[in-house]
């Protein structure tokens, strides 16, 4: 599944392409995702102009001037640019021609991502309403997370994966984060300390801020939106390593399933 990071580098690579730029045709080729496609908007985007590109926790906000679009990856989806006269691939679902010739083509071979409307304010759609902070933002500090915390009994990695806490830290960045933090993923979040906290909120910012740097996460289905694949990776210390050395003391790495994820923890490091 595309991360917060993939998406971040999503928006950061088509947007200059669509900024200012007038959508000429909208084409469906398959309207079955998560939702269907709305019917209208074919009438409703032609001829709009792109006023701005922005994500809020993994979703991507395409602002017209009549509205906004708003479009979620799902699990296997992606964007890219593609020049006229590209042949089209056989899970390109949906095409936003744009007025300078480019396309802006959606790729999503499992179906489970979205393409929808709004002409309200984006922030208020029931999906993002009840979001919690960007993790890169100065809301999500020690003190908040500390506080979220108190009297709950869940794994702490089970609640920073939660998007009413914190958006966007799914599963990759959830166990690399806890990794340098040195706090096992299995740990009831209400016994962390204020300075746990603090350590835990530094490593989130430091390893998300550094996957979106880096392009996102290579994963097997997911393609930059100017087309460069991610390169994050190769520095992984934990996800996708079971039961390999722990790069910081050489004990074996252990594997577990959390919540349906797997999740993947050094013993020694994170005792």
């Amino acid at each position: 599944m595309p991360e917060l990071p993939e998406v971040e580098t999503t928006c950061r690579g088509i947007a200059p392409h669509l900024i200012g730029k007038q959508i000429s045709r909208f084409v469906v080729n398959n309207a079955s995702l998560r939702w269907p496609v709305p019917k209208h908007l074919k009438k409703t985007l032609a001829e709009q102009t792109v006023c701005n590109v922005t994500r809020r926790a993994k979703y991507l906000l395409v602002t017209l001037g009549n509205g906004t679009l708003i479009i979620h990856l799902g699990m296997s989806g992606s964007l890219r640019l593609a020049s006229p006269g590209e042949a089209r691939l056989k899970h390109d679902h949906i095409e936003l021609h744009m007025d300078n010739g480019l396309c802006l083509r959606y790729c999503d071979p499992r179906r489970f991502g979205c393409w929808l409307w709004t002409t309200d304010n984006p922030g208020q759609h029931p999906l993002l309403a009840h979001l919690g902070p960007e993790p890169l933002g100065r809301q999500f500090s020690a003190k908040y997370l500390f506080t979220q915390l108190q009297n709950r009994k869940q794994p702490i990695k089970t609640l920073v994966m939660d998007n009413h806490i914190v958006v966007g830290v799914g599963n990759i960045y959830a166990n690399e984060a806890l990794f340098m933090a040195g706090i096992h993923p299995m740990r009831q979040g209400g016994s962390l300390t204020l300075e746990e906290c603090r350590l835990l909120t530094k490593e989130i910012k430091a390893i998300m801020a550094s996957a979106i740097s880096q392009g996102g996460t290579t994963l097997r289905d997911f393609v930059g939106g100017d087309g460069k694949p991610g390169y994050f990776a190769q520095e992984l210390m934990v996800y996708g390593r079971g039961k390999e050395s722990c790069k910081h003391c050489a004990s074996d790495l252990q594997e577990i399933r959390l919540g349906q994820r797997t999740t993947v923890f050094c013993p020694t490091c994170q005792s």
